[in-house]
């Protein structure tokens, strides 16, 4: 417990420390919220994942699922996706939730793209 308490104040001391308060913010640091969805998780124990996927210009997925729902973040490209029934296409820096239904992704852009898949699935 000690050695807690003096973690604890040499955390704050070191935020203190260049006369700096701990409300300040350092100079071009930024925070914005880019998707927000209450979730109703099918289970207590949960595996996450984060999943990196590359698509050759012009590629374009089978229809298929995923285990998951969750969201979705373009890094770079514009990929057309078509999730239960809706289509929208989507750029780079834009944040999308699959829903876990039948879908397609096709990359209609002129390079290469990029997605970050984030689901929860049920553990196994």
């Amino acid at each position: 417990m000690k050695l807690l308490s003096h973690l604890i104040i040499l955390s704050i001391g070191l935020a203190f420390a260049n006369g700096a308060s701990a409300t300040e913010k350092p100079s071009g640091f930024s925070r914005q919220t880019l998707l927000k969805k209450s979730v109703i998780l099918p289970s207590a124990d949960i595996e996450t994942q984060v999943v990196k996927v590359h698509f050759p210009p012009g590629y374009k997925t089978p229809s298929h699922t995923h285990e998951g729902p969750g969201p979705r973040y373009v890094l770079k490209g514009r990929l057309r996706v078509e999730d239960n029934g809706e289509i929208n296409v989507f750029k780079a820096g834009d944040v999308f939730w699959e829903s876990g239904s039948e879908m397609t992704v096709e990359n209609v852009g002129n390079s290469e793209a990029e997605i970050v898949i984030f689901q929860m699935v049920p553990s196994k």
